[in-house]
């Protein structure tokens, strides 16, 4: 199992972007997280309002793979890939794309898929509300498309792959991690997320909740924090985390 000393988070748009920034196990306040971001290992890129999607964003570039339109970035040749899971309003949020640029300028060989096919979600489209989206874009299929996807990039010559998920992404990071297609896992104030998803999970994970979301409020994320340190593998320091974010 994997131990963490540092955390680095960074978070995008999305509903309930607002989150815990954290430092060797430290919680501290999203001010006091914007004054250390010299210091300490993050960046910190909130928004509250849907972000303006723009396919020319990122320093990268879009590509097939695993038969998904995908913004890359970094080399090709890491052997340490991370792959990126929008929230609804999919891999056009510029912040997500800086997010990956971020990570890529790290070492990492960074993949962010258009799991929506050019369909992301529209708020102010009246006439398909969320829930009627969703039933074209289920974290299922989400699951399912993600896997040839994983497949190319291992193709690649990369030796593992991580995952972070945001709101609706994090549904599909954690159905990843139950299977182990991936080697950890990052959920960013995840939907849909139940106890018995927490409790199927196989490898090293970070819960990452927000303040105010009604789709997993602190009460579940406690859960989701007893489900981990029941996990008989789990030994102290606990390689699972769950951080949770207050005012």
């Amino acid at each position: 199992m994997w131990v963490a000393d540092k955390c680095t988070l960074i978070l995008t748009e999305g509903d309930s972007a607002k989150a815990l920034a954290s430092s060797r196990g430290r919680n501290i306040s999203l001010d006091r997280a914007n004054k250390l971001k010299k210091s300490v290992s993050f960046w910190v890129i909130t928004h509250f309002r849907p972000p303006t999607l723009n396919r020319n964003a990122g320093a990268g570039h879009v590509e097939q793979l695993g038969g998904l339109s995908t913004y890359v970035s970094g080399s090709p040749n890491s052997k340490l890939a991370i792959l990126l899971i929008s929230d609804v309003y999919g891999y056009e949020a510029p912040n997500l794309r800086k997010l990956a640029d971020k990570v890529a300028a790290a070492g990492f060989f960074v993949v962010v898929p258009d799991f929506f096919n050019g369909d992301p979600y529209v708020p102010d489209d009246a006439n398909r509300p969320i829930q009627v989206w969703l039933k074209d874009h289920g974290t299922d299929k989400g699951f399912e498309e993600a896997k040839p996807v994983i497949e190319a990039v291992k193709s690649k010559g990369v030796s593992a792959v991580g995952a972070a998920g945001f709101c609706w992404g994090a549904k599909v990071v954690v159905e990843l991690a139950k299977a182990e297609f991936i080697q950890a896992g990052v959920l960013c104030h995840p939907s849909f997320v139940t106890v018995d998803d927490i409790k199927g999970v196989k490898v090293p994970i970070a819960v990452l909740g927000a303040e105010n979301d009604h789709l997993s409020p602190p009460t579940l994320l406690k859960q989701f924090e007893e489900a981990l340190a029941a996990k008989p593998e789990v030994r102290k320091p606990n390689p699972y985390f769950l951080m949770k974010s207050y005012n």
